[in-house]
């Protein structure tokens, strides 16, 4: 684990973006996209039936701006593991969509490999399997283009352009790129003890179903359903997604 990581992970409170409420019946940890920090998921609901809504607050943004970045995804989630370990005692899912599914795949298998807690879930969105990375639009792209992508993400979001802001999210984007650039693993030889979710987006156009197909050998079950909408669509929690989200609580929640 990286200095940074190894300081920050002894602060959990700030990797998330709320205190999960203790009587929540089942929690959905939310990892976020390259560039940029929790309140991606501003959109988001509080808690999607049962399940309280979790976002993941990544070191170097937000409110967390002054520390250093994580370093790599496996710093990621040797940092991530200890934090969350104490919200991890009733069920729990993780969501990550494009290359937030990475450290949220590398968590959830570092737990899986310390004999902790797994998720009921791993849903992974718009993102090709670990042993296929890199492969990422954004990482043949020159500034001029990344700062391009991040005004119209920030207008999307319903925010303003604000020059000296586009650049601060360039620099952070710039250094969670160069850990997915990164990214290297082999083709699994065994399965995760977790189920895995791999979502299509119907319109999306930066990644094919096809592209998705590799996730099948991490795990005993991998199933691939498609929802309706565009790369970004998930920012606004559509119901077919929310939908999608409960479904594997249904049996683990009580009512």
């Amino acid at each position: 684990m990286s200095s940074n990581a190894a300081t920050a992970a002894g602060k959990p409170g700030r990797w998330l973006l709320r205190t999960p409420a203790a009587t929540s019946a089942a929690r959905l940890f939310c990892f976020p996209y390259s560039g940029v920090g929790a309140s991606m998921f501003n959109g988001w609901p509080r808690s999607i039936g049962e399940v309280e809504v979790c976002p993941i607050q990544l070191p170097g943004r937000e409110n967390r701006i002054r520390e250093g970045h994580y370093g790599s995804y496996a710093d990621l989630a040797g940092a991530l593991a200890e934090a969350l370990l104490p919200h991890l005692d009733r069920p729990f899912a993780f969501f990550g969509h494009c290359a937030g599914a990475l450290p949220a795949f590398e968590t959830a298998a570092l737990l899986a490999e310390r004999g902790d807690p797994v998720p009921e879930t791993l849903f992974v969105s718009a993102q090709v399997a670990p042993h296929d990375c890199p492969h990422d639009r954004f990482l043949d792209l020159g500034d001029d283009e990344l700062r391009r992508e991040i005004e119209f993400l920030t207008l999307s979001r319903g925010g303003e352009v604000y020059p000296p802001l586009v650049e601060l999210g360039l620099a952070i984007l710039r250094e969670d790129l160069a850990a997915n650039r990164d990214y290297r693993r082999p083709a699994p030889v065994s399965t995760m003890p977790f189920p895995i979710t791999v979502l299509h987006w119907s319109q999306d156009a930066e990644v094919t179903q096809e592209q998705l197909r590799g996730w099948s050998r991490y795990a005993d079950r991998v199933d691939f359903p498609v929802v309706d909408g565009g790369h970004y669509d998930f920012l606004s929690a559509p119901p077919q997604l929310q939908e999608r989200l409960a479904a594997p609580f249904a049996a683990a929640v009580p009512r």
